[in-house]
């Protein structure tokens, strides 16, 4: 189980090309609305949006830049498990993971309560952590 493993992966790298462009769809034209002068859009940080746009506009960003994150692990473990042969909980784990994470974007873009997300993002956490034990164990 070698390619199989790196599908889930390849998913979540596609979901997060997904939010990079729900998030562009929504934050360019909130701040085209904003009809700011020339010498207050250059430089700074999409964080710098904060309080400036919609906190529903900013939910995509920040849900991206989640994204960036924590998932970068999960690339490395998943790279790993597919080299050393992953088993079909292995596999499972992942699109799990994957699973989870979408819905936490989901979540996170539109509706956003703190409750039902944080437990979204622990039992994906939960799994990643146990994919990486069992990545580390195949491999000493």
């Amino acid at each position: 189980m070698t390619i199989e493993m790196l599908a889930p992966a390849a998913a979540l790298a596609l979901w997060s090309m997904i939010m990079l462009v729900w998030m562009a769809g929504t934050r360019l034209p909130a701040l085209a609305k904003l009809d700011m002068p020339p010498e207050k859009t250059r430089g700074g940080r999409g964080s710098d949006l904060d309080g400036v746009l919609l906190d529903e506009t900013q939910w995509k960003a920040h849900n991206y830049n989640h994204l960036m994150e924590q998932p970068t692990a999960f690339y490395a473990v998943v790279i790993v498990l597919a080299l050393v042969g992953g088993s079909q909980l292995d596999l499972i784990l992942a699109w799990s993971y994957v699973g989870l994470r979408v819905a936490h974007s989901i979540w996170q873009a539109m509706i956003n309560t703190i409750p039902v997300r944080l437990t979204l993002f622990l039992i994906s956490s939960l799994i990643l952590t146990a994919m990486a034990a069992r990545a580390l164990l195949a491999t000493i």
